[in-house]
């Protein structure tokens, strides 16, 4: 049942804890409503920063917590512990000033993607809407909220594990594989810090999953929710709407993606030669399954936004020979559920210093190579190219791992990717 809300936030003494993008938004949002402490385990010179020392003599009402600490391994594990249920978050927090329409996209795979295809419609059909989250601004720092403002929303399974007020009209789970059990410990956790985002739902909400997602259907036939529910098809064929002719929306992945918009759309009322338009014209996000380069025989694809195997093989069905680049900090219980015969038109090129894990992944599956580093497996892809002018090539680079073996994130792997490509095709 969703909650009734008051305002627990005024007047109170509150404790945020993290001091990236949504705790200093949560900060600059509450100071004059609350009385504020700050605390980091790294940042020590931001104005009301408290000592850990000093935090056992405090009695705070409320606990914010940035989404990306761990309450299991941080510095204030053992306080966070103890104080449980006095943890909310920033959506917590905007949920309580803003009774606005809300859309939040969560899943395993292309929330980001969804989010802002989804923004670019709603803004070409001239509504008041912001995009928050994970792929846009904090939604504390938003200005000018009037009642007509919607908001798109990416959210997180860490986000959404902390939260406890926050509530959606409109709620998406895109797909559901394992990730994040470092963090979740068990998949069983991460799979119900996802719905909690349909556990916070009315029955005057409707969500939206995919139908076809064998651990979704799971959970549905599990627990009963209030909120109204749409199975999304993502298998249905959308061939005959003209937008589908945009070359972005040829994977699997994107397809799907692109399903759970058209579907949407109908509740909302769109019109449908602006929606058509904004889909027909839609570029992509960069280093999400970004066409960098393409010309008759070869096309070259940047997905360094890719961190685990599901979120790659969505591409494998639609390109002949794909030279697949691969590696870097791989995912604890990440497996590649893909059989030979999918992948028989792979050649995969293993970087990195985990090359142990990938090569089990593969093994009998995909033929492969190992190298020492991103640039000797680019190098040895492009020698192939330049041998077999004739044979019409993909080269893909999606890591299924994440990038801090040698990159601050994934922003900063593609962009090195793409200086690489430049470097071997033109000599730059």
């Amino acid at each position: 049942m969703k909650k009734k809300i008051e305002n627990i936030f005024l007047k109170k003494k509150i404790l945020i804890y993290g001091l990236g993008k949504s705790g200093i938004s949560s900060f600059r949002f509450l100071r004059n409503k609350a009385d504020i402490y700050l605390f980091d385990d790294f940042k020590k010179t931001y104005p009301k920063q408290i000592s850990k020392s000093k935090l056992s003599k405090i009695k705070f009402d409320i606990i914010i917590i940035s989404p990306g600490i761990n309450i299991f391994n941080c510095k204030l594990s053992k306080f966070l512990r103890l104080n449980k249920k006095k943890i909310y978050t920033d959506l917590d927090v905007f949920f309580t000033f803003f009774k606005n329409e809300c859309i939040t996209i969560t899943g395993t795979n292309g929330k980001s993607t969804t989010a802002k295809i989804l923004y670019e419609v709603l803004k070409d059909q001239k509504k008041d809407v912001r995009l928050i989250g994970n792929i846009g601004n904090p939604p504390l720092n938003e200005k000018k909220i009037s009642k007509n403002t919607i908001f798109v929303l990416e959210a997180s399974s860490y986000q959404l594990d902390y939260s406890q007020l926050f509530s959606s009209k409109y709620s998406i789970i895109l797909n559901i594989k394992p990730d994040h059990l470092e963090r979740h410990k068990t998949l069983q956790n991460y799979i119900d810090a996802k719905f909690k985002l349909l556990d916070s739902q009315s029955k005057n909400c409707l969500a939206y999953v995919k139908s076809n997602d064998v651990l979704i259907s799971k959970k549905l036939r599990t627990k009963k929710f209030d909120c109204k529910i749409f199975k999304v098809n993502t298998k249905k064929n959308y061939n005959h709407l003209p937008q589908t002719k945009n070359k972005y929306f040829l994977t699997e992945s994107n397809k799907e993606n692109l399903s759970f918009i058209l579907e949407l759309s109908k509740k909302l009322k769109l019109k449908n030669y602006l929606l058509q338009k904004t889909i027909k014209n839609f570029k992509g996000l960069k280093y999400r399954q970004q066409i960098i380069f393409q010309k008759k025989n070869l096309t070259i694809i940047n997905d360094s936004k890719s961190t685990s195997f599901s979120s790659s093989v969505g591409m494998f069905k639609k390109h002949s020979k794909i030279l697949w680049l691969l590696g870097g900090i791989y995912k604890k219980g990440d497996k590649l559920e893909l059989k030979k015969k999918d992948l028989s038109n792979v050649t995969a090129f293993i970087y990195g210093e985990n090359k142990d894990f990938f090569n089990k992944q593969l093994k009998g599956k995909v033929k492969f190579k190992n190298y020492k580093n991103l640039e000797d497996a680019v190098k040895s892809v492009f020698s192939i190219i330049k041998i077999k002018k004739s044979v019409n090539y993909t080269i893909l680079f999606s890591p299924c791992a994440a990038s801090f073996d040698n990159f601050k994130n994934f922003e900063e792997r593609g962009l090195y990717f793409n200086r690489l490509v430049k470097k071997f095709m033109y000599g730059k």
